[in-house]
């Protein structure tokens, strides 16, 4: 896609004028945005490179707040303010001071809340599913066209660039407004949505410590659900494994059990060249181990800085429900 857009819109001469090694810098900037091209070991400081930038493209989430009305104490500001370009180990990170650890822990915890709130709520898993039923049912009927007036699926299109393009949210509306007959099925499902018409939400559970539900028993659960049907229900009325839909969320800070900001590099005032990792200690301060001596009254937990102490405390120790649903 990338490859595309430049060269769709004539950019290479540009990039050139602007002082870019056109090989060199495209493929930086596409292992910036899928990660290294081959893992021969020159790539690998690019790709510590590429993994720091997962902090920055978090960033963006304060947008998502902005809509849906949840408050960001994430200032990617301060962020951007302190990043500096660390080599360790001849390969480079992307560093902040170490003062700036709770303003990390708030990111990931800014990342959970909008999972937990928008994400992965149940009306948006509903409409979401009922979106991919209606695309499904349109895919042999949808003709879109790409290089060389070649025609693709809504399936297919992602192998070519110019088709992938055309591929926008106005799909759903083509669909909607159609008058095709061979539409019919995937436009009801459509207007179903329009009118809020939709499916039935049944209930949820969470699993307990050391049960949680592995990727092969995903396709199995809807028949476990039929085969669970109480004795006493309606005999007249006869359930489906197809009827049935299960979603498995996930829901941690974005590492599953680990805490992100132990894969984060931090440096400090004294020596801003110098990258290096924040521990949580046991007695539940966050400090840099390489640099800052323990002092001893860290071990009182009334001097201890609370609000790290405690963000902290719940990445490595996530709350019983952030086991998958």
């Amino acid at each position: 896609m990338f490859e595309h857009l430049i060269t769709s819109n004539g950019l290479e001469k540009v990039m050139e004028d602007y002082g870019f090694v056109l090989k060199e810098d495209m493929d930086f900037i596409k292992e910036q945005i899928g990660g290294p091209l081959d893992t021969t070991p020159c790539q690998g400081l690019v790709s510590q490179f590429a993994a720091s930038v997962d902090v920055i493209l978090n960033a963006l989430q304060f947008k998502d707040c902005h809509h849906l009305g949840i408050q960001n104490n994430f200032d990617y500001k301060r962020f951007l303010k302190f990043a500096r370009v660390c080599e360790v180990k001849n390969k480079k990170h992307i560093c902040t001071r170490d003062k700036e650890v709770g303003n990390l822990y708030e990111l990931f915890h800014t990342r959970n809340c909008l999972h937990r709130r928008a994400y992965q709520h149940k009306v948006a898993k509903i409409i979401e599913k009922m979106i991919t039923d209606a695309f499904l049912k349109a895919d042999p009927y949808v003709k879109i066209e790409g290089t060389g007036g070649k025609h693709y699926k809504i399936s297919t299109a992602m192998e070519d660039m110019e088709a992938y393009t055309k591929l926008t949210d106005n799909i759903f509306l083509e669909i909607l407004y159609s008058s095709n007959e061979d539409l019919a099925e995937a436009r009801e499902i459509l207007r179903k949505i329009e009118l809020r018409d939709l499916y039935k939400y049944l209930g949820e559970t969470r699993t307990e410590p050391g049960k949680e539900i592995t990727e092969d028993q995903y396709d199995t659960l809807p028949a476990d659900i039929v085969a669970s049907r109480p004795k006493n229900a309606p005999q007249d009325v006869e359930l489906n494994a197809e009827d049935f839909i299960v979603d498995v969320i996930n829901m941690d800070y974005g590492m599953k059990e680990q805490n992100p900001i132990d894969k984060v590099r931090f440096y400090c005032k004294s020596d801003p060249s110098q990258a290096v990792k924040i521990s949580k200690e046991q007695d539940g301060d966050v400090v840099a181990p390489e640099l800052t001596p323990m002092k001893p009254s860290w071990n009182d937990p009334d001097k201890t800085n609370c609000k790290v102490q405690m963000t902290a405390e719940k990445l490595q120790n996530p709350e019983p429900d952030s086991s998958n649903n």
